[in-house]
């Protein structure tokens, strides 16, 4: 049941969407995408997560409204939207919404095993099939490293059997980035997906290097911390030399800091709100950061 707040922030998001200029052709052509490295396939540069964010009920207000983020995403120019098995339902979430509004075809889907036997796995993979509403993804990942060992295995079988076009890990924490690395060197991996942010520039050091080398594309999670830098930037002011970056929100500076390193491929910020969904947008065109400006960020950060 709708209440008077609810259909109000409905009409207003909207509205938004129906006067937003980055809804335009010219939009979709202005936003940056860098190539794939183990096929050269290009993607956007600006994805989305679903962690939290479609963690919601099917037919609600924040249904309704994650309906709106996602054909603002996708007019934007977005592709990539990485999910997993175990968040909630998001994964049943985003196949509905991706049904509803026709964007299969147009979505990269990039989905987790988060599983500890290879009978779970399975399982787990016909359900994920199910909940988004396919016969196969994208990229599939092995969640955190979990039982990586005997995942990324199967994870190949089904990339060969055609359910998958890539595979690779994930983490999500600094003390996960020396066990990621050294996957990294011992394994052949389309992608990783790692923490990277203005506070947490851990994976700079050696991480990101390493997969520049070897050839694997890196999706960047955590840009915003989970949400805690925007409560340290609160009533702060951007940096003087944001505007010449094309930079317009602490948003899009956060998320231009990891696009700024050359490895990374694509960030994947959640969102649930169309307002927040138009600005990230746009930190994926314009120039990146320079060294300097990115050491500053830093150091302010540290």
């Amino acid at each position: 049941m709708y209440g008077r707040r609810d259909v109000l922030r409905a009409g207003a998001a909207i509205g938004l969407l129906a006067t937003s200029p980055w809804l335009s052709a010219a939009a979709v052509a202005s936003l940056l995408s860098r190539p794939i490295p183990s096929t050269g396939e290009l993607l956007p540069v600006i994805g989305a997560g679903t962690s939290g964010s479609f963690e919601v009920e099917a037919g609600s207000a924040d249904y309704r409204q994650l309906y709106q983020v996602l054909e603002a995403f996708f007019k934007g120019g977005g592709r990539v939207i990485d999910t997993s098995p175990n968040y909630g339902g998001a994964d049943s979430i985003l196949g509905q919404l991706l049904a509803e509004g026709g964007w299969h075809r147009q979505c990269f889907i990039a989905t987790k095993i988060a599983a500890n036997s290879r009978a779970d796995a399975q399982a787990q993979w016909d359900g994920t099939l199910r909940s988004l509403r396919t016969d196969k993804v994208d990229l599939l990942q092995v969640h955190n490293l979990r039982d990586w060992q005997q995942q990324l295995p199967y994870a190949r079988e089904l990339k060969q059997q055609g359910k998958t076009r890539y595979v690779g890990i994930t983490h999500y924490l600094d003390s996960g980035h020396d066990q990621v690395a050294a996957i990294v060197r011992s394994q052949a991996l389309d992608f990783i997906q790692i923490n990277y942010a203005v506070n947490a520039p851990g994976a700079a050091r050696e991480l990101l290097p390493l997969c520049r080398d070897k050839g694997v594309a890196v999706l960047i999670n955590r840009a915003f911390d989970d949400g805690r830098l925007f409560a340290a930037v609160k009533d702060r002011a951007l940096p003087e030399w944001a505007q010449e970056q094309g930079v317009g929100s602490w948003a899009q500076l956060f998320l231009k800091f990891a696009l700024s390193h050359p490895a990374v491929t694509a960030v994947i910020p959640a969102t649930g709100r169309l307002d927040r969904q138009l600005d990230q947008l746009k930190a994926g065109q314009g120039p990146m950061l320079t060294q300097a400006q990115q050491q500053a960020l830093i150091e302010q950060f540290a």
